[in-house]
């Protein structure tokens, strides 16, 4: 027995024959799938975190009507980044009931201002591209007026492929300049080289303080102004106003300080922001006129590739935006697009925009007309330009 066990090699010896084989490589077929499905999941993750950056930081990819935001934090410093103090609250003195319907009328306006419609989604294709590129503050701003016309050029800018801008108005030269350039940089979206970034605010125009804070973001900013016959303009903003508190007084008693004197209220802003040439000369002493263009509100609705060839030009964009664009909805009695941005389908404005008008007194009109034929004149040599409002 002990020879055999020494003669003969002991399982102990060959401990190899007792260990498992080392599996076969996988076949060629498996490894394909194993590499496409990494492939895969890091597409995957690529396209959620664009959309996650996109729906974050990036309203500009939303359709036609007003875009939304959600309200930001309170601010935190109690001196804006120019050392301008900033304004505490106040003990107002008893007001009558005439200042109180004002009060209530430009309270109800600004509330509407801060919560804007509702906007579709954005296409996906859309979002995941927005992931792309690099968020710059805006080259370009459309700063007025309220009721002029600013968000349907801003949409119609928008099908350029070469714009990209900002859905909800940022608010930042007037409200939230405190919070500095990077909170503003952060709001746009992101764009690629060739790309120009814009937003629109309409009460940047009346803002004392908001040319001097655009310019020294960049004195190369260029500014559009969509102005409109202002009687119109007064009473499209009455209008807006009335939709939201039914209950403020007529827009005849808000017009005047006195109806039987005839003197008009210019403290009442759906009157102050028609005065175009009182508020143009504060822009004239930070840019100059040739930085600025002037559309045509009333233009904008005959005829929206004329004047959006304007602005292309004034961009310094190739007129892609053109007749082919357009249709007109008799139904809101203005032009709609035939392709929104992010979409395949014809979009107009939404609800908000192409209300009814109520019947105003035609000599509170006539009246009105009076006041600001002398602003207008000046307003139309000041901008080299026309606009036929008497």
């Amino acid at each position: 027995m002990g020879q055999l066990l020494s003669g003969s090699r002991s399982c102990l010896d060959v401990p190899g024959r007792l260990l498992p084989h080392p599996p076969p490589p996988p076949p060629p077929v498996r490894r394909k799938l194993a590499l496409l499905f990494a492939m895969l999941c890091i597409w995957l993750y690529m396209f959620l975190y664009s959309c996650a950056s996109s729906c974050a930081a990036a309203p500009g990819l939303l359709l036609l009507g007003s875009g939304s935001r959600a309200a930001h934090a309170p601010p935190a410093l109690a001196s804006a980044p120019d050392g301008t103090p900033l304004r505490l609250p106040f003990q107002a003195a008893p007001a009558t009931p005439l200042t109180a319907g004002k009060e209530t009328a430009e309270g109800a306006a600004s509330q509407e201002e801060q919560s804007p419609e509702a906007p579709d989604s954005p296409s996906p294709i859309s979002s995941f591209f927005s992931g792309s590129g690099s968020k710059q503050l805006p080259q370009a701003i459309i700063i007025g007026v309220k009721k002029g016309g600013t968000r349907a050029l801003l949409e119609f800018l928008r099908v350029h492929p070469d714009v990209r801008a900002v859905g909800a108005e940022p608010h930042f030269f007037d409200r939230s300049y405190h919070k500095g350039l990077a909170w503003y940089r952060d709001l746009m979206p992101r764009t690629l080289d060739g790309q120009i970034t814009m937003e629109k605010t309409p009460s940047y125009f009346v803002t004392r303080e908001a040319p001097a804070r655009i310019s020294a973001m960049s004195k190369d900013t260029k500014l559009i102004v969509v102005v409109r016959d202002p009687v119109t303009r007064a009473i499209s903003d009455y209008t807006q106003t009335l939709s939201k508190r039914p209950d403020i007084p007529t827009f005849e008693s808000l017009t005047f300080k006195n109806r039987t004197t005839g003197v008009i209220d210019t403290s009442w802003s759906a009157i102050q922001i028609g005065i175009y040439a009182k508020h143009l000369e504060h822009w004239l002493r930070h840019f100059p006129i040739g930085q600025m263009l002037f559309v045509s509100g009333e233009r904008l609705i005959s005829d929206p590739a004329g004047e959006l060839g304007r602005v292309q030009d004034f961009l310094g964009l190739k007129r892609i935006i053109t007749d082919k664009h357009f249709y007109f909805n008799k139904t809101k009695g203005f032009p709609c697009l035939k392709k929104a941005e992010g979409s395949s389908k014809p979009h107009c404005l939404g609800k908000t925009k192409g209300r009814t008008h109520p019947e105003i007194d035609r000599e509170v009109v006539q009246r009105l007309r009076a006041f600001y034929r002398p602003f207008n004149l000046k307003f139309y040599q000041m901008t080299g330009h026309d606009f036929g409002w008497d």
